[in-house]
């Protein structure tokens, strides 16, 4: 874990740094960092100078320029950096969410059925879902869990989504071990 101490505000546009920068692979510009968090192009600059002197970002000069997060950026979110991770299929509101990828599941209350709760972390953004909403998660590489539930809430900056568990299988088919 980090000993950076990021404020709600610097974690919550670092976030969208990362998750922009994973959907392009390019420098990503300040403007759609601002558009990602609903602020103005200028706070997202003046944050953006804090970052950099904290070694998270760096900026990339010219017409294709922007920011990059660099690695302590992912340490400091306690974020895994993964080449190729393995896809872990989602769908929201019966469509196939193609934009980021499912990094954990943590489950909480199995033992009381009806008080059970899914914490999904999400590797992209989870703006666009809606307290409500119906998730399924799944199946998983190995062990072919799968998790259909009904969002109970959410956390923009940590990319969290908490689900109300409606139907929990595993394996949801042929595990491959």
């Amino acid at each position: 874990m980090s000993s950076i101490e990021l404020t709600p505000s610097q974690k919550t546009i670092l976030t969208a740094l990362i998750n922009l920068h994973r959907e392009s692979e390019d420098a990503v510009k300040g403007e759609d960092i601002a558009e990602e968090v609903d602020r103005n192009p200028g706070t997202i600059r003046n944050q953006m100078q804090s970052l950099k002197a904290l070694q998270l970002v760096e900026g990339v000069p010219g017409p294709k320029g922007g920011y990059k997060p660099t690695a302590t950026a992912y340490e400091a979110l306690d974020i895994q950096q993964m080449d190729e991770p393995a896809a872990v299929p989602m769908t929201h509101e019966g469509e196939e969410v193609t934009e980021g990828n499912v990094e954990g599941i943590d489950l909480s209350s199995v033992h009381h059925p009806e008080l059970c709760r899914a914490e999904i972390h999400i590797q992209g953004s989870v703006r666009d879902i809606h307290e409500g909403d119906t998730v399924v998660v799944g199946p998983t590489p190995l062990s072919k869990l799968k998790v259909e539930g009904t969002v109970d809430g959410k956390d923009d900056t940590a990319n969290i989504l908490i689900l109300k568990i409606d139907d929990m299988v595993a394996p949801a088919e042929e595990p491959q071990h």
